[in-house]
């Protein structure tokens, strides 16, 4: 399953809607939060979520995972691509760093790649 964490409702429903039309089992959430409380964490293959977001940010979720022994692929997608922030998330394990606007052809891939290769 891939879980995208986006605050920003019409990025949150384009990608999941661009995952879902290439085959991909898909959950989204508004906010870090939301997804810690959903408790699907040990079924997530692969985890899109943005940088910047009220409450807890993309990068503080990624590192409550990490000191919790599960470490789950990241891709970041984020409007303020700051070179410190994109060092910070692939030092934390991140797949991929990708500035809005994105392309869905390059998250598909990160998304493919996180997985292991399957769609």
């Amino acid at each position: 399953m891939v879980a995208v964490v986006e605050d920003d409702e019409s990025y949150r429903l384009a990608m999941q809607r661009l995952l879902k039309s290439a085959g991909f089992s898909v959950q989204s959430f508004s906010c870090a939060e939301e997804f810690l409380d959903s408790g699907r964490q040990q079924e997530t293959g692969c985890l899109i979520a943005d940088i910047r977001m009220p409450g807890m940010s993309g990068l503080d979720l990624q590192a409550k995972l990490n000191a919790e022994h599960c470490p789950i692929p990241t891709i970041f997608v984020t409007a303020h691509g700051e070179e410190k922030m994109r060092l910070q998330a692939m030092r934390g394990g991140a797949v991929k760093f990708l500035a809005k606007p994105f392309d869905g052809a390059e998250l598909l891939e990160g998304v493919r790649t996180a997985l292991g290769g399957e769609a």
